[in-house]
C-alpha cells in the first residue's frame, strides 16, 4: 500500500462541489439504476496502483473482456472528469467522502444489488457504512487509517493523541500537513468526533491545534516515516500505507497505532458512473473483486488492506496481516470514524486552519 497523497487526504472540496451536494441532498436521484448493456470491454478510472495489474490480467483471461484502466491522483480530479460529461468510464474508484459528493451531484448510479454476488464477504465495518447506507452506490475495495506512529527509544509507549500535544516532546513531533487530517486529532483530543461539523467543537479543535503548533517540529506529509525510523522524530501523525508499513516492518522501535480516541478510517470502492455503457462488464468486475481469493491480491500484489473478510485466509503475505500500518486490528477500527464530507461546515475548518497556520 502506498502512502496517501496530500490531495487524497485533504478533502479539498471546491465551492461548486459543496454547493452541488447541498442542492441535491445526500440521497441523490433514485430514478433508475444502471441498465444492462455494453460489449466485451470495460473502462475503469481508479487510484494509481490500487487495482493490481495481475487482477486485471486474470479477469481479462477468464472473461475475455478487454479492460482499460486510467488512473488519477485525487478525488477532485476524478470528480471533475465525471462532471465534464465526457469521461466514458464504466467504473470509478472514489474514496468515502467522494461517494457522498458524487451522489449529491448525481454522477453515479444506484447499484442493482440483484446483479451483485459476494457482498456478504465484506467485513462488518464496510457493510452499510455511514457514508453510503446499504452500500447503495459503492462497493468498498481497499481501506486504510489515519493515526500516529512513535519511536519507543524516545517514547516507551503511546496510545493517545495527547502524546502529540505533550510539551515533553517539543521539537520532536510532526503533524500531517493536511487540514482535515490535523483536525481529526484536534477534534478527538478535545473530546469530539472526527466527523463533527459543530462550529463550537471545530473552534475548540482549532484552539488545541494552535496551542500545539508551538511545540511541533513541523507539518510533514512526506518523509515522516524516515524521520521516525532515524529517531529524528519521537512521534508523528501518520497515514497507514506503504512507506509507514515498510518502516514498521523493518524497525522494531517504530510503532503505528490508531489512538484510543478513535483516529479515522478511509476506503476506496467501486461505483458505476451515470451514462456508463458497459454495465454488464462493470458488474462482472465488481463480482470478480468480491471473490475472496481475488480480493487477497489487493494485499499480496497491491500492498493494500482488503475490505474482504474472506480474503484473509488467501493472503500469502501473513506479515501484512500482523502489521498495523496495513491491517489495523478489529478492536482499533471499531472506534475509528469514516471521515465524511463536512458540507457547509467546511468554511469553519478553512477559517480555523488559516488561523493555525498563521499562529
Amino acid at each position: 500500500m502506498r502512502a496517501r497523497s496530500v490531495s487524497r487526504g485533504v478533502l479539498a472540496i471546491a465551492v461548486t462541489t459543496v454547493t452541488g451536494l447541498i442542492a441535491t441532498g445526500c440521497g441523490g436521484s433514485d430514478s433508475g439504476s444502471a441498465g444492462s448493456g455494453g460489449g466485451k470491454e470495460l473502462n475503469i478510472y481508479a487510484w494509481a496502483g490500487e487495482i493490481p495489474d495481475s487482477v486485471v490480467k486474470k479477469f481479462e483471461q477468464e472473461t475475455g473482456i478487454k479492460v482499460t484502466v486510467d488512473t488519477f491522483d485525487s478525488n477532485e480530479t476524478m470528480t471533475a472528469k465525471l462532471s465534464s460529461g465526457s469521461a466514458g468510464y464504466d467504473l470509478v474508484e472514489p474514496s468515502q467522502y467522494s461517494v457522498q459528493q458524487l451522489i449529491g451531484q448525481q454522477l453515479i448510479e444506484p447499484l442493482d444489488h440483484s446483479r451483485i454476488k459476494g457482498l456478504d464477504n465484506l467485513a462488518d465495518k464496510f457493510r452499510d457504512p455511514s457514508y453510503d447506507p446499504g452500500n447503495k452506490y459503492s462497493i468498498p475495495w481497499i481501506w486504510g487509517t489515519t493515526g500516529f506512529a512513535y519511536n519507543d527509544t524516545c517514547i516507551p509507549s503511546a496510545t493517545s493523541w495527547k502524546t502529540l500535544f505533550d510539551e515533553k516532546y517539543k521539537g520532536k513531533v510532526y503533524m500531517l500537513d493536511n487540514m482535515l487530517a490535523a483536525y481529526i486529532a484536534g477534534l478527538q483530543v478535545t473530546g469530539a468526533r472526527a466527523t463533527s461539523t459543530d462550529e463550537g467543537e471545530i473552534k475548540a479543535a482549532t484552539d488545541a491545534l494552535t496551542d500545539q503548533k508551538t511545540m511541533l517540529a513541523g507539518y510533514n506529509s512526506t518523509n515522516y516515516p524516515q524521520l521516525l525510523s532515524t529517531g529524528q522524530a519521537c512521534a508523528a501523525q501518520a497515514w497507514s500505507g506503504t512507506a509507514m508499513a515498510k518502516v514498521v516492518a523493518a524497525n522494531p522501535d517504530v510503532h503505528y497505532v490508531l489512538p484510543e480516541e478513535g483516529g479515522s478510517i478511509w476506503t476506496d470502492g467501486l461505483s458505476i458512473p451515470k451514462g456508463a455503457e458497459n454495465t454488464d462488464s462493470a458488474y462482472r468486475f465488481i463480482n470478480y473483486l468480491l471473490q475472496p481469493e481475488i480480493a487477497a491480491m489487493a494485499t499480496d500484489d497491491g500492498g493494500s488492506a482488503s475490505t474482504n473478510a474472506g480474503a484473509r485466509e488467501f493472503i500469502k503475505d501473513k506479515k501484512a496481516l500482523e502489521n498495523p500500518a496495513v491491517y489495523a486490528s478489529e478492536e482499533a477500527i471499531a472506534k475509528a470514524d469514516f471521515l465524511l464530507d463536512p458540507g457547509t461546515a467546511m468554511k469553519h475548518f478553512q477559517q480555523g486552519w488559516t488561523k493555525v497556520k498563521a499562529s
